[in-house]
């Protein structure tokens, strides 16, 4: 059995972030001005690839995922000024990146060597969350990342069954977010919104990913209202495969 089944749907987005998010630094802006063209094109070519080897409702939740990415960062980025990203502006290669992502950690919860073993992957992720939230508050006395941190935890009550799902998307966030404020892709302010300024703010926030269970109700969402019929048999068969558990 092929442990790494979805290797070549993923593994390109790890790489994309890294590449392209280096090519749009600051470090790199300092010898060639344009280098964010490079970048939305480089991520524009990685989005293509992907699409077109994902299932058909993976590839409409994608471009749900641009509408939604697209709309949220005006909001957060542009409009109320939770973080700010290098041009002061909103780069293309933003909302493609998000519907990569959702894409990719999909595709990685799916691995055969996680569905074998997921009850171990969840407690072992779920620790390394509680451990890497805590390391920010203690360090970079980060208020606004562990409070979002619990908001995770809560949801994990809520809805259990997302767990394997979101904890890979909490690392994968940490991954984009680490190399995106290490190169000056972007910044988050001190304190939260850059106006609350009993809730401080590390940079990155360690739990910032809790915003993607937003990003996941919405795709859903647009899902359920354009594919009715669809929606109620997945449904059906998740409401099976729970009975049997």
């Amino acid at each position: 059995m092929n442990r790494f089944k979805y290797l070549h749907i993923y593994l390109p987005v790890f790489f994309v972030l890294w590449i392209g998010l280096f090519i749009d630094s600051k470090l790199v802006a300092n010898h060639f001005v344009n280098n964010q063209y490079i970048t939305n094109i480089l991520v524009l070519i990685v989005f293509v690839w992907i699409y077109l080897k994902v299932s058909v409702k993976i590839k409409k939740l994608m471009l749900y995922g641009l509408i939604l990415a697209f709309l949220g960062e005006a909001l957060f980025a542009l409009v109320l000024g939770m973080y700010t990203y290098r041009l002061e502006n909103l780069p293309l290669y933003v909302p493609l990146g998000h519907s990569m992502i959702y894409a990719a950690v999909f595709y990685i919860a799916k691995e055969p060597i996680l569905k074998i073993n997921k009850e171990l992957s969840i407690n072992i992720l779920f620790v390394l969350m509680l451990i890497y939230s805590t390391a920010w508050l203690v360090f970079a006395n980060d208020v606004f990342g562990f409070l979002c941190m619990l908001v995770i935890v809560y949801l994990f009550r809520r809805k259990p069954h997302t767990k394997l799902f979101f904890l890979i998307m909490f690392f994968m966030i940490v991954y984009l977010e680490l190399i995106g404020t290490y190169y000056e892709n972007w910044y988050w302010p001190e304190i939260w919104f850059d106006k609350i300024s009993f809730i401080p703010s590390a940079n990155p926030p360690s739990g910032i990913s809790v915003f993607y269970f937003g990003f996941d109700v919405g795709c859903l969402l647009i899902y359920k209202l354009l594919n009715k019929q669809k929606w109620k048999r997945l449904r059906n068969l998740q409401k099976i495969k729970r009975e049997k558990i």
